[in-house]
């Protein structure tokens, strides 16, 4: 494999991950910016991207199969564009909203077809580290939105961000266009399925919507809960579709793996405890130690040190599942644990430590947990089993924020410390429960071991 192709496609994943997070560092400048967005403009503004992102992956993986990854990485790219670019001219906030809902489709078409691209051109010797720098990659989006936001923020107008993603997703085309192989259709792959599509779309929005707005309306309020409502009852008449076509878009059966059940709770419990940490990261650094935008986006950079550095070695340990991804959640729950003492007397040194041992955790489980779910799938679904990896990240991420959002509100009244302790202590209990369920889904360790039951 060309070094050229994979830090291509790793470029293309690290630019559509970081526009989940970027917009969070621009909230106070579109506050008061000419738009004069009401609160829930405001929360769409942040949320639209995710939404769309995350309910169209397991669609946009299968198209890819079916007709071209390539073409789907290209078409993916210009969306982004085209979302980021009507997001720059936005008069009015629901243009904007919309532009980011045009983004978010690009990159639902980008992520699974960068992934199932890697998986179909890497040698098998060369696959865990491949991997590895795709995971690194999508690791240091988030990171990279951080950044960019948060010097956007400071320096910058909120349209700059939008108008720097315009050029960087059309040259990013034109690269993969240039250094990415055409792998071959699959035929075999499942068939459009518009009622299923439809279904399991649908049903996605709406849990996601429950989970991204439960913090503004409550958890018991009757808007979320219709909201769960509804999407358990798309998800399940998806279910029943499924098992009745001959060619569903996702067949449930394949759940019947113990390894791609616990690879995906995996997978969504190291970005829940991530993204619970970037939601209260920069609040923590501006509204405690007194940090400016930039300054505050800067100083999660001690995160990408173990994302870097570690996966090269959990590479050499993909024949050992179990104690990577336990060892790797465990170390991210430790961290989170740590974090959670931080307050106003903390030396950043300090806090820098736990960020460095959560980033070890994330770079040390990830390379696995994305081998484990796209392997439980046959080949010629590479881009569905990346959808649906990518599918379980982006959930994990948004229950991340949504709870760690709620703890926080609960705890107004001891200041933003004392609410962030009380959230990050909720956040790495569930994470320590998910490497328990986790390691035990995996079976014992060893040769052989893992594999679908």
């Amino acid at each position: 494999m060309r070094r050229s192709t994979l830090l291509t496609l790793c470029a293309c994943v690290l630019v559509a991950q970081g526009m989940v997070a970027a917009v969070n560092l621009l909230v106070p400048q579109l506050t008061s910016s000419a738009l004069h967005p009401s609160s829930t403009e405001l929360m769409w503004t942040v949320d639209a991207y995710v939404i769309v992102f995350a309910g169209l992956l397991i669609p946009a993986g299968a198209l890819g199969d079916r007709y071209g990854r390539k073409g789907a990485l290209i078409c993916g790219l210009g969306l982004f564009a085209a979302g980021a670019m009507l997001s720059a001219l936005a008069t009015t906030p629901a243009v904007l909203v919309a532009g980011r809902g045009v983004s978010g489709a690009g990159a639902a078409l980008i992520m699974p077809a960068t992934l199932s691209i890697l998986l179909r051109v890497a040698p098998p010797e060369h696959r865990p580290r491949a991997l590895a720098a795709w995971t690194l990659a999508a690791g240091l989006g988030g990171l990279a939105g951080n950044v960019g936001g948060g010097l956007a923020g400071q320096y910058l107008s909120w349209r700059a961000l939008f108008w720097a993603v315009v050029p960087l997703a059309a040259l990013l085309a034109l690269t993969a266009a240039r250094t990415t192989p055409r792998t071959d259709k699959d035929t075999a792959a499942p068939r459009p399925d518009p009622v299923g599509t439809l279904l399991l779309t649908g049903g996605l929005f709406a849990l996601l919507f429950g989970i991204i707005e439960s913090p503004l309306y409550g958890w018991t309020s009757a808007r979320i809960l219709a909201a769960f409502a509804v999407g358990a009852a798309l998800v399940a008449l998806f279910a029943v579709h499924a098992l009745r076509s001959r060619t569903p878009l996702l067949d449930p059966r394949v759940f019947r793996s113990r390894r791609l059940r616990a690879a995906s709770l995996g997978t969504a419990a190291c970005f829940f405890g991530l993204f619970s940490l970037f939601y209260v990261n920069s609040q923590y650094l501006q509204y405690v130690k007194g940090y400016g935008a930039a300054r505050a986006g800067l100083a999660i950079v001690p995160l990408t040190i173990g994302m870097a550095l570690v996966p090269r070695l959990a590479a050499r340990w993909s024949h050992r599942p179990r104690p990577v991804v336990g060892g790797g959640l465990l170390l991210i729950g430790l961290g989170l644990l740590g974090a959670s003492t931080a307050g106003a007397s903390t030396p950043y040194a300090v806090y820098a430590c736990w960020l460095l041992v959560i980033s070890a955790g994330t770079g040390l489980c990830m390379p696995a947990l994305t081998l484990s779910v796209v392997s439980s799938l046959p080949a010629r679904q590479a881009g569905l089993g990346s959808g649906l990896s990518t599918s379980a990240r982006e959930a994990g991420a948004a229950l991340g924020v949504a709870v760690t959002g709620t703890t926080l509100a609960a705890h107004t009244s001891g200041g933003f410390a004392d609410g962030m302790a009380a959230a990050l202590r909720v956040v790495a209990l569930v994470v320590v429960a998910a490497a328990a369920a986790v390691t035990a889904g995996y079976g014992p360790s060893g040769p052989g071991a893992g594999q679908k039951s």
